[in-house]
């Protein structure tokens, strides 16, 4: 009944087809009682998946109406789903969240169905995927190998079918490697676009939510709920989108700094992607490597170490005994660091990424492997952190320099083991790093995870004739009607906040619940925050003309002076509504109204 592999267009066109949503579960249960169990550290009970799958059904009855309708994921076990309990894969550790981490609520009220905790290395430390006292999920194509890790369990739930796409997170490149050992897709955004309030930090300060799924395209569409500036994170931001030349000038390393650890076949892969990438239009442009494979190496080796005892400091202190013996070392390592050696790694990392800009300059992005080795199990346990470390040579910077990063599938070796490359470029390029990626996967003819044959939807480029727009309620991302944009095609473009001078209202009797905008001149109010979208002129026509009365589209003033189409509401429309200008948004006074119920 299900596809070996759970992309998001065949789902859909099962649903569309008829298929129900009990009977997709009850399916999908049956194939979870058969996998590996070193996959999932804690599932969804079967009585509470068929809960919320009742609920999904009276909240949205038609099937493919909310933009992950009905779709099937899994969640790294350092983020918290309220009735699953959080063990970061060391069970004295464990507790029980009372809400879920806001990534996984977005994409929850997206309507997407969460199927339980995946397993990982222990507080996420390590690249390989066999710290955990939960077992070491291993890679789909041959057991005697690891996964790739910290994310190891995400990244064979969606490999071996078992979700549709899964949340992952990467501090070294944890949302990258499993993808590239299980011939996925790993999506890494730029650090703050996607929300880490409600996950166990490993280096709270560059750590990232990720997104594995069979596709760009998907992974993609998982990622565009799930992003959003969130008030609760200090780390998070309000983004905006770069841009990136039709054709790209990819860097590749100068042949002094590619290493392969003696790895012939995932060199001769390398390779052949440079030149897949050659044949679809890209420059292919040497680089100095130094600078970048520097950083990565303080990531280990320098004073953000420290950043991982802080997150774990009073248990470590209380339970050493409890911890991966690997795991404790590494973490405790920082306790002979000091503040002197934190601002001597702070100053390095400025100068190395100050060296990394002149590489920038002659480049787009950069084409790298994603790992340049691949270890069976038995190997990495004899030697944990050696051959770990190899795996992050081309992964560890990307944080420290605020990069995006997208790993897909690039072919497999002699002896049937999948190996990855990653496109890596400046912050906020990742919706514009996108469709290239996509193509690259496609051109490889890999397929994804154990479905060799299944061929990858492209990503359209971002049209370069676009109309903006700020929508403030209902049409936010993860928010009831924020489906009528992204069937459109729309692209989220910033988060922003209007001007002083408007006051917002809940009104009365509206479903959706919705809010009213209104202008006043000369009021000192906070501003409201808004989301800015992009559609087309044809997608914004239809879009405009589907908006019922009261509401309107009118022109905005923002916070730093500029003017943008937006919501406006009649002032006839308040009779009957609440002033709720004091929360600064709809979304903060959604979360009130949830809080107090």
């Amino acid at each position: 009944m299900l596809p070996a592999v759970l992309d998001f267009a065949r789902l859909r066109a099962a649903y569309a087809a008829g298929l129900s949503l009990p009977d997709m579960v009850g399916a999908l249960l049956e194939r979870l009682a058969e996998a590996d169990p070193a996959i999932f550290i804690a599932r969804t009970a079967p009585d509470a998946l068929h809960a919320a799958t009742a609920e999904l059904l009276a909240r949205a009855p038609e099937p493919n109406s909310l933009p992950l309708w009905g779709l099937p994921f899994a969640v790294k076990d350092n983020i918290d789903v309220a009735g699953l309990p959080t063990t970061v894969a060391c069970p004295d550790f464990a507790y029980e969240p009372t809400a879920d981490a806001p990534v996984v609520a977005r994409l929850k009220a997206a309507g997407a169905l969460v199927i339980g905790k995946t397993n990982l290395d222990q507080f996420a430390t390590g690249l390989n995927g066999t710290r955990s006292p939960y077992g070491a999920p291993r890679c789909v194509f041959d057991a005697a190998y690891v996964s790739g890790g910290s994310s190891s369990g995400s990244g064979v739930a969606v490999a071996a079918g078992l979700a549709a796409f899964s949340l992952g997170t990467d501090t070294a490149g944890s949302g990258r490697v499993p993808a590239a050992f299980n011939n996925i897709v790993g999506i890494k955004p730029s650090p703050g676009r996607i929300p880490t309030a409600g996950v166990v930090p490993a280096c709270r300060s560059i750590d990232v939510v990720t997104v594995f799924a069979a596709s760009v395209a998907d992974g993609i569409e998982a990622r565009r709920v799930a992003e959003g500036y969130e008030d609760s994170d200090p780390f998070s931001r309000r983004f905006g989108e770069a841009a990136l030349p039709a054709r790209l000038r990819l860097g590749v390393p100068e042949a002094g700094e590619l290493e392969f650890f003696g790895n012939a076949a995932y060199r001769a892969l390398y390779e052949a992607s440079i030149e897949r990438a050659r044949a679809l239009g890209a420059e292919i442009v040497a680089f100095d490597y130094r600078p970048f494979r520097e950083a990565a190496a303080l990531l280990y080796e320098g004073p953000w170490v420290a950043e991982r005892l802080h997150a774990v400091q009073p248990f470590i202190d209380e339970k050493p005994e409890a911890m991966d013996a690997t795991v404790r070392t590494i973490i405790e390592g920082a306790r002979s660091m000091s503040a002197v050696d934190a601002f001597a790694g702070r100053y390095r990392l400025e100068a190395l990424r100050r060296e990394a800009e002149r590489e920038w300059a002659d480049v787009d992005a950069l084409l790298l492997p994603t790992s340049p080795d691949i270890q069976t199990v038995e190997a990495m346990r004899g030697d944990p952190v050696a051959l770990n470390a190899r795996f992050g040579r081309y992964t560890n910077f990307a944080n420290f320099f605020g990069c995006a990063a997208i790993a897909v599938p690039a072919g497999f070796t002699p002896a049937g083991l999948p190996f990855g490359v990653q496109l890596v470029a400046p912050s906020d390029t990742d919706e514009a790093l996108a469709p290239f990626a996509a193509r690259l996967h496609a051109a490889a003819g890999t397929g994804a995870g154990l479905d060799r044959d299944l061929c990858p939807p492209a990503v359209e480029d971002v049209p370069t004739e676009t109309i903006a727009i700020a929508v403030v309620g209902a049409h936010l991302t993860g928010m009831p009607l924020n489906s009528q944009l992204t069937t459109l095609g729309g692209t989220l473009l910033a988060q922003a906040r209007t001007a002083p001078g408007y006051r917002l209202y809940a009104l009365a009797g509206t479903t959706p619940p919705k809010p009213g905008l209104v202008r006043e001149p000369g009021l000192a109010g906070p501003g409201i925050e808004v989301e800015i979208w992009q559609l087309s002129p044809a997608a914004f026509g239809r879009f405009v003309s589907a908006i019922p009365q009261p509401l309107g589209i009118g022109k905005l003033i923002l916070d730093d002076g500029s003017e943008v189409s937006g919501f406006l509401c009649e002032p006839a429309a308040l009779a009957g509504a609440t002033e709720i200008t004091e929360f600064g948004g709809w979304r903060n006074y959604v979360a009130s109204r949830a809080r107090a119920a």
